[in-house]
């Protein structure tokens, strides 16, 4: 039997779930009816962690240990500049892996960022299980367009730390056009401009009779919602300081109430011109007088302090048309996706740079999952008609003699690929090459991104130029590569499939995958109290109210019956033992009964018979190959 396969949207402010039903996408909702869920992790002192908005509702009291906008950390060091900035506004620790990887502190213990996604993973497969009633495994996750080979990596391992399958990584502004084009036999020419919480894509396609051709991709990966969110907070900070002389960010739980009261603004300010913003007793002074937040924020003045990020998001869409080799009179459409795209200001830009309005057709918070779904669907034979041709964002090579980057597999080539090189020694009797693999657009390789390094012993000595090294990269339908480096005299190969920054060993993912099974059992039994005391709890209520209005209806023995009770079950709710709550619970709820006969009988003139009407009462839940280069032992040399 062929079990269901789904789509997920990992997204640094918010992830979502879908799946095909009769050839349908649906999104999933959440256990609060929610159709996406916020990517916010919290732990508790004690291992205990919350998911979504359980996590988001409780970051300004637990600020340092709430995790939020992981994403962005992935494949990350904490020397790079961005992270060093983003270090400065967010509450919990970001500190440095023995490798130099960008993990975070949470409660004195080293954590990848790729363990958050996976938290996250799990929760959006555990969504999708309690909709279909069965489990599932196979699963389709999107990435941005612009995440390098490290990072759709650490993302697949995310996925199997999550107890998924991961059929496949595509990138987002792809599942977005294949969501568009879902039963589209018309040919057009796509743009999908994608401005999510933490990065910005821009991909172009063609679509022709259900074939769906990545044409181009660019973007940035440190873009997004996030550094508008920022603007905003330095502006709140910056303002407050001046006017109390209290720099907030010194408290990490007045710091974690800005950042959610700035990302409410910049969301108001998408549909009206003013926001206030106010946040009371937010600190205190040198006399211990508290001090009140108390300001406003215009659409004019967030628009002035965005316009750099704004602009930023020119040059990507210009290079993107050009390596399509189409102009903006050439697109047909222009799609627009993230929540970012709801500002006003963006949509203004997207016109500017496209020439036309973009379309407003589809759901930006959706439409990546529900592409994802269509692509798992298409992988599981669930639907055909549907053949989906991505690139590669960016350049892969190696390093040569003179610190240069030398290109084996140029961007926006499309995928899954595989290319070949062929180089020889530069010294006499040379027994080994050492292969620096690289990915990005610089000319300098100390410029791009660096992903592992490949060595070839054992070759038999020689004149320089004589021995025949060939170097392969193959690039799979997920984007990740595996490198080779082949002798082509003796035949002997080394071969690297990328590993991810993270720094995480296949044993070390096989822990994380049994501390999961591990943690799940305890989640099991932990959510089974929280239920259990949540029903004794809204019965002790109910009963009280109706105790305290109606106890005259009763005899001395039922009111002395009802109140040994209530007191027994508010005992019981203190407590962390699930039987006695549960048999409190039976307790209170037949003594409660007694009332219930009391308070009927009196609706019904004191205990006379009448006639009545059978009725029923339904509540409905809703779930929410060229010339020889050269190489020695170090570097190639062109």
């Amino acid at each position: 039997m062929t079990t269901r396969a789904i789509g997920i949207d990992l997204g640094t402010t918010n992830s979502c779930v879908a799946i095909l039903e009769n050839g349908e996408p649906f999104v999933i909702p959440n256990d609060e009816g929610g159709r996406t869920t916020p990517s916010v992790v919290g732990f508790g002192p004690d291992g205990d962690r919350l998911i979504g908005q359980m996590a988001r509702r409780q970051a300004a009291t637990n600020p340092e240990q709430t995790i939020y906008a992981a994403k962005r950390l992935i494949g990350r060091k904490v020397s790079d500049e961005e992270v060093r900035r983003y270090r400065d506004t967010v509450p919990y620790a970001i500190i440095p892996h023995e490798n130099g990887d960008a993990w975070l502190e949470i409660n004195g213990e080293m954590v990848p960022p790729t363990q958050i996604s996976a938290v996250i993973l799990d929760q959006m497969k555990e969504v999708a299980e309690a909709y279909l009633g069965e489990e599932v495994h196979d699963a389709v996750i999107t990435v941005p367009a612009y995440f390098n080979d490290a990072q759709r990596q650490a993302t697949k391992d995310a996925g199997r730390i999550a107890g998924l399958n991961v059929k496949r990584i595509i990138n987002e502004p792809t599942a977005a056009a294949l969501a568009y084009g879902l039963g589209k036999q018309d040919q057009e020419r796509i743009a999908v401009f994608d401005l999510g919480g933490g990065t910005f894509d821009i991909s172009i396609l063609e679509l022709e009779n259900g074939v769906f051709h990545v044409r181009s991709t660019n973007g940035d990966t440190f873009l997004g919602g996030e550094d508008f969110d920022n603007r905003i907070i330095n502006f709140l900070l910056d303002g407050f300081e001046a006017e109390h002389g209290v720099d907030l960010k010194e408290s990490k739980g007045a710091l974690q109430r800005v950042k959610e009261e700035a990302e409410k603004a910049k969301k108001k300010l998408s549909s009206q011109m003013e926001a206030n913003i106010s946040l009371p007793f937010i600190a205190h002074g040198s006399d211990g007088v508290p001090l009140h937040l108390e300001t406003s924020l215009t659409r004019d003045q967030l628009e002035n302090m965005v316009s750099d990020l704004i602009e930023q998001l020119v040059p990507p869409c210009e290079n993107c048309m050009k390596d399509a080799g189409l102009s903006k009179e050439d697109l047909t459409s222009v799609l627009l996706v993230g929540g970012m795209t709801r500002m006003p200001r963006v949509r203004e830009k997207v016109a500017e740079i496209f020439g036309q309005a973009p379309n407003d057709g589809i759901n930006p918070d959706e439409v990546v999952a529900v592409g994802a779904a269509i692509q798992a669907s298409a992988l599981n034979n669930e639907i055909d008609d549907v053949l989906l041709m991505d690139v590669t964002p960016l350049t892969m090579g190696i390093e040569i003699a003179g610190g240069l980057m030398e290109p084996i597999i140029d961007r926006n080539t499309t995928i899954p690929c595989r290319k070949s090189k062929i180089f020889t020694t530069a010294m006499d009797n040379q027994d080994m090459v050492r292969v620096h693999i690289l990915q990005g657009e610089r000319d300098m390789a100390a410029d791009n991104k660096s992903l592992g390094r490949l060595e070839l012993h054992g070759i038999p000595p020689a004149q320089r130029g004589v021995p025949s090294i060939e170097i392969t990269f193959a690039i799979d339908a997920d984007g990740i590569m595996k490198a080779t480096v082949k002798d082509d005299g003796t035949g002997r190969s080394a071969d690297l499939r990328i590993l991810p920054t993270s720094g995480l060993s296949q044993d070390e993912i096989q822990q994380m995958i049994d501390a999961r099974e591990q943690y799940h059992g305890d989640d099991g039994k932990r959510k089974e109290l929280a239920l259990a005391k949540n029903e004794l709890d809204g019965l002790i209520y109910n009963t009280s109210r109706n105790f305290e209005d109606f106890a005259d209806l009763l005899g001395p023995e039922e009111e002395d019956l009802i109140q040994q009770a209530l007191d027994d079950a508010e005992d019981a709710l203190e407590t962390e033992d699930l039987i006695a709550i549960q048999d409190s619970h039976d307790v209170l709820a037949e003594a409660a009964q007694k009332l219930g006969d009391a308070i009927y009988k009196k609706g019904q003139g004191g205990g006379q018979s009448s006639s009545a009407s059978s009725t029923s009462s339904v509540v409905q839940e809703t779930p929410e190959i060229e010339e020889p280069d050269f190489l020695d032992e170090n570097t190639f040399d062109d």
